[in-house]
């Protein structure tokens, strides 16, 4: 489909919803597999476009990804990352790009890791930077993929510094590597700034889970020892990102969706956003995103139609997702009416009008190919008469049956 246009619901919106897996979880699972030594069973894994190229670059690199049903990788590792013959093709998985970037370097041969026009566009210097410091040849000569890594199966130095203010992946990509270093080996960040921390804590849980010891002396410092990855059965929880898109959907027309989960079950940071949805129409004045990033855009829409405006700080990471995101969300907001959003430097004000709901206001909106601008705008679909999501198959990035799910509850389309 090149565009989607929702029917605004007429009725709250009842049913039971489950999400699919996590691809937070379910990419650094699969490179953990991928680097053990055996076979690892992972459940509950997210079949996506995400997924599927971590599971492709694996697959070119001597790994085994068999997958015996729709939620489940069973993957077969030797302990290493053999250098492929063609470049890794990873679209615009931002994850499995920066990830396998740092994996690779204690491979042996070359290794390019590339992207499509999106991902071309998304900063990877310091992570490049940080695995120079460790004597790794690589280079990223726009400081953006394409990544040429010439490895030699080790790193120099056991100690790093990296800056993570634009990414909390760069570290995640750092320690997963590091348990496959010769030695005890520690990462401390450059400055107190760091994308969304709580994904540090995923990446850590799921390396204990394949028998990673990992000590944090300081909330700037982790140690990790050289132990390697050992094969293991693991399953992944839900995704708390898509989940969003259903609490507010839930909200919004005054429903009732079981997802299966408890918002307090979950761990991954987006569950942050369940308290600031759950508030609906009486949202904070001020929400801060650092900690939550993937769930603003959907908490941006839904504050279209709050009883009181809404400025979104801490968010300046949005603006080297997929797309620039907070640019995205200004600009789908003032295509339905124009002054709805305003940027202020990396802040984003939504000027909260409850009478949309019930208007009919025809507007295209401009993806921007990111899977989180067109489910996130479908929200306003659901009380806003006339508003078409442009390349709607974008989705497939992290959650392939969205449309269906949202059909499943009683969400029509045109």
């Amino acid at each position: 489909m090149d565009r989607l246009t929702i029917r605004p619901v007429t009725e709250p919106l009842q049913g039971r919803v489950s999400p699919p897996g996590s691809k937070s979880i379910t990419n650094r699972a699969l490179l953990l597999a991928g680097l053990a030594r055996g076979t690892s069973l992972l459940t509950g894994a997210l079949k996506s476009d995400d997924t599927r190229y971590m599971a492709q670059a694996l697959r070119a690199m001597g790994v085994t990804v068999d997958e015996p049903d729709a939620t489940t990788f069973v993957v077969t590792g030797t302990g290493e990352l053999k250098a492929p013959a063609e470049p890794l093709f990873l679209g615009n998985a931002g994850t499995a790009t920066r990830f396998l970037t740092a994996a690779v370097a204690l491979g042996r041969g070359r290794y390019v890791v590339a992207g499509d026009q999106h991902m071309r566009k998304r900063p990877i210097l310091p992570l490049v930077e940080a695995l120079q410091s460790l004597g790794v040849s690589v280079e990223a000569p726009t400081g953006c993929p394409p990544v040429t890594i010439d490895a030699k199966g080790a790193f120099s130095a056991n100690r790093v510094v990296i800056d993570a203010g634009l990414s909390s992946q760069y570290v995640s990509a750092l320690l997963m590597a590091a348990a496959c270093a010769a030695e005890p080996f520690e990462i401390e960040l450059a400055g107190a700034d760091i994308g969304a921390r709580g994904y540090i804590d995923l990446t850590l849980a799921a390396m204990r889970a394949f028998g990673a010891e990992v000590e944090q002396p300081s909330p700037s410092v982790w140690r990790i020892r050289p132990t390697g990855y050992t094969a293991t059965n693991f399953h992944i929880e839900p995704d708390a990102s898509a989940a969003t898109y259903l609490w507010a959907a839930e909200v919004l027309t005054g429903g009732s969706i079981d997802i299966g989960t408890p918002a307090d079950a979950f761990t991954q940071p987006d569950a942050k956003a369940y308290d600031i949805i759950a508030a609906f129409p009486h949202m904070p004045d001020v929400i801060d995103g650092s900690q939550m990033q993937d769930a603003v855009p959907t908490i941006a829409v839904l504050a279209a139609f709050n009883e009181t405006p809404v400025r979104f700080v801490g968010i300046a990471n949005l603006r080297v997702k997929e797309c620039d995101r907070i640019r995205a969300v200004s600009t789908g907001l003032n295509t339905i009416r124009q002054g709805l959003a305003t940027e202020e430097g990396d802040d984003l004000i939504i000027a909260a009008d409850p009478t949309l709901a019930g208007q009919t206001l025809p507007a295209e909106i401009d993806t921007f190919a990111d899977h989180r601008i067109a489910m996130s705008f479908a929200l306003a679909g659901m009380k806003i008469g006339g508003i078409t999501i442009l390349d709607p198959d974008c989705v497939a990035k992290t959650y392939p049956d969205y449309w269906d799910a949202m059909a499943s509850l009683g969400v029509t389309y045109t």
